[in-house]
């Protein structure tokens, strides 16, 4: 799961983002240059065997991003507030570790992934972004870094967010966060 009721929040509990520092990236030279605004609707990982999906997701009302239902067909959800795949700014896509009774959630092996690893991202109108990891995170829920994950960057940049660490009763205590970068596009 991702947490008890909501995702992390983004600065201040509002859609805007605010300055932050992002990691660095792979290599400027193989940036892409951004694209166009298109709705995300499919995600594929080849590294961790992910291929699902993307629902819209928005804000709970106490101001934290809504995460993808529990269900037996899980899937990842994109924060409508950020930027789509491939436009300038963070991208955000969440997705469950495990859904409950059915088991293992869409991102379970989202802490696998590695600098370098790719991510593809298929938009509605027939684009495939193409990301490459820059860094992988694993944070205390309780220190979520907002303004890296939510922040203004001058690229396209794409955050996939999921639970991770240990376990409680409630849920887990971490969140692990991936960090990548535009470096290609094809139709």
């Amino acid at each position: 799961m991702l947490g008890g009721g909501g995702g992390p929040a983004p600065p201040g509990g509002a859609p805007a983002r605010s300055t932050g520092t992002p990691p660095p990236p792979a290599s400027p030279a193989n940036a892409a240059h951004a694209l166009g605004r298109s709705v995300p609707v499919a995600l594929r990982i080849p590294a961790i065997g992910v291929g699902t999906p993307v629902i819209r997701l928005g804000l709970e009302p106490d101001g934290t991003v809504q995460v993808p239902p529990v269900t037996a067909h899980d899937r990842a959800g994109w924060y409508r507030y950020s930027p789509t795949p491939g436009q300038v700014g963070p991208a955000v896509i969440l997705g469950h570790v495990t859904v409950g009774a059915y088991g293992d959630g869409v991102f379970r092996h989202l802490a696998r992934l590695r600098r370098g690893d790719r991510i593809e991202t298929r938009l509605a109108n027939g684009t495939a972004a193409r990301f490459t990891v820059d860094a992988v995170r694993t944070v205390a829920k309780s220190r979520f870094p907002a303004d890296a994950v939510y922040g203004d960057v001058d690229r396209p940049e794409l955050r996939l967010i999921t639970c991770g660490g240990p376990r409680t009763g409630d849920g887990y205590l971490d969140n692990v966060i991936v960090f990548a970068t535009l470096t290609s596009a094809s139709p």
